[in-house]
């Protein structure tokens, strides 16, 4: 008697059912999974039958096939264990759930009968609310997560024999209860702050502006100045994220499998270092099945790349298109998958391959030649996408010496938040903030007056800025004007100019 069971996969960082549909007849005793299997689910044969003996039920001796509708869609990952298993035992009449339609299963199995966990759960959990169902039977290590999409009521189970227990009504277990307010407002913790930075008062203030307007941001300074701890503290001065926004996070990173054991949301902005080494499909995503990569875990957050000019050209260059379209599309032959990817990039770089040039504590021995194709690896369209450039210069001992703490987030974010709801107020849901204006917005909103069109007309001339740097400087100087509660001024505009230091001659 044929049996279906309604699971779940992902596409993307989204979801679709599946329904897990299983016959069995007396053809000679086969097991074949149709509907576009990847070997994951191919291999699910050995897991299931092992499961299936363990928790003291029969294999049946009969053909079993397994179909995954929609067939026309590939499907992976070992998610679909747990609902094939309770297919086959009810097609095979061992068991009579009473509630099978009303379920959703999803689950990966082990060999003794337990149920592990998997990936991409609040996104198939969100699916599968648009269904109608009563309830969903998942790992208990996913409970949480799955509870996250406030849905179907969720029952966490540890072993197929539970999952059955739940389904033919033996069981007595209470569904997963989760109060999502409470666990975004518990998360909400970054265990780091600005108070912790000594000195560096100018590139505070440059990630002020930066986090206030959305502006991407470049550090250059010597080793062992602060850069990394900076762009560290970044994330805690970033505008409160909503509930909605840790939820797209959260489904990202669940996708991923970055989520870490027990974590059920992503309440904080991430912040993603990855090394200099790393491939184009690590960074943007792809692969043969594809994933999300590092700008897309960034998304609502920072990405920092450290020592800018020791990653690959073409890694570096791929993210021109995120940068400007806040999304990366990756394509195969039969499907076309789109993840978000709306960051702040941070980057940091010396001002020369040892490091030390312009430092008056240590000798550069770079040649002009070697410190001209050190910076030639960061291409002149890539820089042009970076609104802030700032040096860094290193600490003196005062500074570090000096045990009174600096402006804590807190306060930082408060002027952060203020300054950000000028720009809603701005834009009316057009726009999030200064850093997304193109060039109409720009004739809008960051008009000039007389000094402050003959000190950029002056600045364009002698650092021989580019159009687009000269519209980031004017986005910048909004920023700093939303900053002051004020129209553009000549001041907001000398500071934007002073955010373009390797326009300026001493970087050259």
């Amino acid at each position: 008697m044929p049996s279906t069971v309604l699971s779940a996969a992902t596409l993307g960082i989204d979801a679709y059912p599946v329904h897990v549909e299983v016959d069995t007849d007396r053809s000679l005793p086969t097991f074949t999974v149709v509907g576009l299997p990847d070997s994951a689910v191919r291999e699910s044969k050995e897991r299931v039958l092992a499961a299936i003996k363990n928790a003291g039920y029969q294999w049946p001796r009969r053909k079993v096939t397994i179909n995954l509708a929609p067939a026309d869609r590939k499907k992976e990952g070992s998610a679909f264990d747990l609902p094939i298993a309770v297919g086959v035992l009810a097609a095979s009449q061992q068991i009579k759930p009473l509630g099978l339609a009303e379920f959703a299963l999803l689950g990966e199995l082990s060999l003794n009968g337990s149920v592990r966990p998997v990936h991409g759960m609040l996104s198939m959990a969100t699916s599968l609310h648009q269904q109608g169902l009563y309830g969903m039977i998942v790992p208990t290590q996913n409970a949480r997560e799955a509870a996250i999409a406030n849905g179907p009521l969720v029952y966490g189970v540890s072993s197929l024999s539970e999952a059955l227990a739940v389904l033919t009504g033996d069981a007595r277990q209470r569904p997963y209860e989760l109060n999502v307010e409470e666990v975004f407002r518990s998360n909400a913790n970054y265990g780091v702050d600005f108070a912790d930075v000594r000195g560096q008062d100018h590139a505070k203030r440059a990630l002020e502006v930066a986090a206030s307007g959305g502006h991407n941001l470049l550090m250059v300074g010597p080793p062992g100045s602060g850069k990394t701890m900076l762009a560290r503290r970044l994330p805690t001065i970033l505008p409160t994220p909503t509930l909605q926004e840790a939820l797209a996070t959260t489904k990202i990173h669940s996708v991923a499998g970055v989520l870490s054991p027990g974590q059920a949301l992503v309440a904080t902005r991430p912040f993603r270092a990855p090394h200099h080494t790393i491939s184009d499909a690590g960074l943007i995503g792809g692969g043969a099945y594809p994933r999300p990569g590092e700008v897309s875990l960034s998304h609502h957050g920072v990405l920092f790349l450290d020592e800018l000019p020791e990653f690959r050209r073409n890694v570096v260059e791929a993210l021109r298109q995120p940068l400007e379209d806040h999304t990366v599309t990756i394509t195969r032959a039969q499907i076309a998958i789109a993840y978000p990817a709306d960051f702040t990039l941070v980057a940091a770089m010396n001002p020369c391959p040892c490091g030390y040039l312009a430092d008056a504590r240590h000798t550069c021995t770079c040649s002009p030649a070697a410190i001209r194709r050190y910076r030639a690896r960061v291409s002149g369209p890539l820089l042009d996408r970076i609104d802030i450039h700032i040096e860094v210069p290193a600490l003196a001992y005062d500074d570090l010496a000096n045990k009174q703490s600096g402006e804590n987030s807190a306060h930082i974010l408060q002027r952060v938040n203020d300054a950000r709801q000028r720009q809603l107020d701005r834009f009316a849901g057009e726009l999030f903030c200064n850093a997304q204006m193109n060039t109409r917005h720009i004739r809008r909103h960051c008009s000039l007056d007389d000094a402050g069109q003959a000190l950029l007309e002056k600045a364009m001339a002698r650092l021989g800025l580019s159009a687009r740097a000269y519209d980031r400087i004017l986005k910048v100087a909004r920023t700093i004007a939303d900053l002051a509660d004020a129209p553009i001024q000549s001041q907001h505009l000398a500071e934007a100019i002073q955010y373009r230091a390797l326009d300026r001659s001493g970087l050259q």
